[in-house]
């Protein structure tokens, strides 16, 4: 087994040990953060592949802990473990980009598996990242994208797009051809924001309809799969 760098940041001692030795002998490499400071130092010094984080230390929380994290790093999995278990308490750290939630008490086995996922999904977005790289330059059609100054012309004529439709453009480019659900989508493109939702997606594929489609209402890139979600074709 690949060993991959887990970094565990929990006050409480005997959670945090437990949880590093089933680790280690699922063939881990783990560091223990006792605080959020101590967390954020580790974090920007090891280099982990995936955090395990409490939400409930004294002085910097994990809310904040998160929140810096994801201020530099929009990608290293995160599972918050917590005995925090309110859904508001989900919803929140969803809402700020964390991958997994699993509450105190936990199952050990459950949780193993639920690392091996995050591990796993994390692998393939590094894999996709390296073999689909979008150019600096894409054209489809009589569309093209600059997304060094995030322009696009259609016919000769050129308009701003703004952070997030160059986002979610790049992630159907990514996945030319393979069906997206909304849930995908969402995840990729919003990371479950409170204020995203199904209705979110679609908005978006209407005002990408109107940039880049002859005909909105019969799109020939940005289609529609019945029960399923967005494709994009370039044929």
């Amino acid at each position: 087994m690949d060993k991959k760098k887990i970094l565990v940041i929990d006050d409480e001692p005997h959670i945090a040990e437990g949880v590093k030795l089933n680790l280690e002998l699922h063939g881990h490499l783990v560091e223990i953060a006792p605080n959020g400071i101590k967390g954020i130092e580790l974090w920007k010094s090891w280099k982990p592949d995936l955090i395990v984080l409490d939400l409930m230390m004294p002085g910097v929380d994990g809310y904040s802990v998160l929140d810096r994290v994801r201020t530099e790093d929009e990608r290293l999995p995160i599972l918050v473990l917590s005995a925090k278990d309110a859904a508001r308490d989900k919803v929140k750290c969803l809402a700020g980009g964390v991958d997994d939630y699993l509450s105190k008490p936990f199952n050990l086995d459950e949780f193993l598996l639920r690392i091996d996922r995050l591990l796993t999904r994390a692998r393939w977005s590094n894999e996709k990242n390296v073999e689909t790289k979008v150019e600096e330059v894409f054209t489809f059609g009589p569309n093209t994208i600059n997304f060094v100054t995030n322009k696009a012309t259609r016919m000769g004529v050129e308009f701003q797009l703004t952070a997030q439709e160059v986002k979610i453009i790049k992630i159907f480019i990514q996945n030319i051809g393979t069906p997206l659900t909304r849930a995908d989508l969402l995840k990729e493109g919003w990371g479950y924001s409170e204020d995203a939702s199904s209705r979110t997606v679609d908005n978006f594929i209407v005002r990408l309809r109107k940039y880049f489609e002859d005909d909105p209402k019969n799109p020939v890139y940005f289609k529609s799969l019945r029960s399923i979600g967005y494709v994009f074709n370039l044929e």
